[in-house]
């Protein structure tokens, strides 16, 4: 069978991404309607397991619904806080990273000493969240949270002109 303007070699999109939600309208709908979570999947061109899974996690005492499963969505995304990020922990990052450590050697240096290990990309977003805030942390990283241009033969950068003869 084929649906909603999809061709017979067409393959579903890779990679993870969130529903919609559109999507999810279209998943109430369709339920409703009586199709099955494979015609759901191949009408939305999603993997079957995501209209399953997206079925019972958002399944109320009245059925699915479009806009209860949207704001449940809504409330795993948003309120899951780092549980890694103890007051302790923070403040040791924040320690090191006023001695002009990088997040990369804080996280090493965490995982070393047996502490509780946190990613570097965690000690980073803990940064922006801070200067989101007003606070100062990220003037206290080498590069003062600018990114800088990684040196490319030839490619861009100073002293080159592009199409120069």
């Amino acid at each position: 069978m084929i649906f909603n303007n999809q061709t017979q070699g067409e393959t579903l999109p890779k990679g993870y991404h969130h529903l919609t939600y559109d999507q999810r309208c279209q998943i109430y709908i369709l339920k409703a309607r009586g199709d099955t979570s494979s015609s759901i999947a191949n009408i939305l061109k999603v993997h079957h397991s995501t209209i399953s899974r997206e079925l019972k996690r958002n399944k109320g005492q009245r059925g699915y619904r479009h806009q209860q499963a949207q704001e449940k969505a809504f409330l795993r995304k948003n309120s899951q806080p780092n549980k890694k990020m103890t007051p302790q922990i923070v403040t040791r990052i924040e320690e090191k990273i006023k001695l002009q450590w990088s997040p990369i050697q804080i996280s090493g240096w965490l995982k070393r000493h047996g502490k509780e290990h946190v990613s570097h990309e965690t000690i980073y977003n803990h940064i922006w969240k801070d200067k989101r805030q007003g606070g100062q942390l990220y003037r206290e990283l080498r590069h003062r949270g600018k990114k800088y241009n990684k040196q490319r033969k030839g490619a861009s950068g100073r002293g080159n002109m592009p199409g120069r003869i």
